[in-house]
């Protein structure tokens, strides 16, 4: 597998399984698929042990970890955009991004009402029917995984409900962390999937 789509561990100085998401960390590392079933079998069966060649202990919410550490880095991800200015928010701003063509990822809070991501669809929508190249414009993807109080804390504004990740070289460095978060859990609130 491509190393985007790992978990690297290590193991600590007392014998401890530790998630390097950084992959930073020193020692041997021990390199998982990025996914929930993979990290917990690992755990279970001893696949930790083995790579390591020694013996060593896996918490059972290794995957939970995982995940919590994921959605940290994406928040402060979102914190980071900010500040170097490849975020766009605000419903009408986030649209008329969409429209150029120009937005990787589309964040709106879980707990946005129901007729803005529809009307946010609907403008991925047009732009996917568009008739201007494809080379010129970027079909975002969305997210809903946090909420509006969180996204407005990580971006030190108020009431922030829509986002739009700019593309471009930051954009894709966080596409690889919202890929591998996929495999622990949904991008996209269960409740959302029966919206049209």
């Amino acid at each position: 597998m491509a190393e985007d789509g790992l978990v690297r561990f290590v193991a600590s100085p007392d014998g401890v399984v530790t998630p390097d998401l950084g992959r930073r960390l020193p020692g041997r590392g021990m390199w998982v698929a990025a996914n929930r079933a993979a990290v917990d079998q690992a755990a279970r069966k001893g696949g930790f042990s083995r790579s390591a060649k020694a013996k060593l202990s896996a918490p059972d919410d290794l995957s939970d970890q995982v995940e919590q550490l994921l959605l940290r880095r994406l928040i402060d991800g979102l914190g980071l955009a900010r500040r170097a200015g490849e975020l766009t928010y605000g419903f009408e701003k986030v649209e008329a991004a969409i429209g150029a063509g120009k937005v990787a990822w589309i964040i709106e809070a879980q707990d946005s009402a129901e007729d803005g991501r529809r009307k946010i669809v609907q403008a991925i929508r047009r732009l996917t029917l568009s008739e201007r190249p494809m080379k010129r414009r970027t079909i975002p993807r969305r997210m809903g995984l946090f909420t509006a109080d969180e996204l407005s804390l990580a971006l030190g504004l108020g009431n922030v409900i829509h986002l739009a990740f700019l593309a471009g070289r930051s954009a894709d460095s966080w596409t690889k962390d919202v890929e591998r978060l996929a495999g622990f859990r949904p991008l996209l609130p269960e409740s959302w999937r029966e919206e049209p």
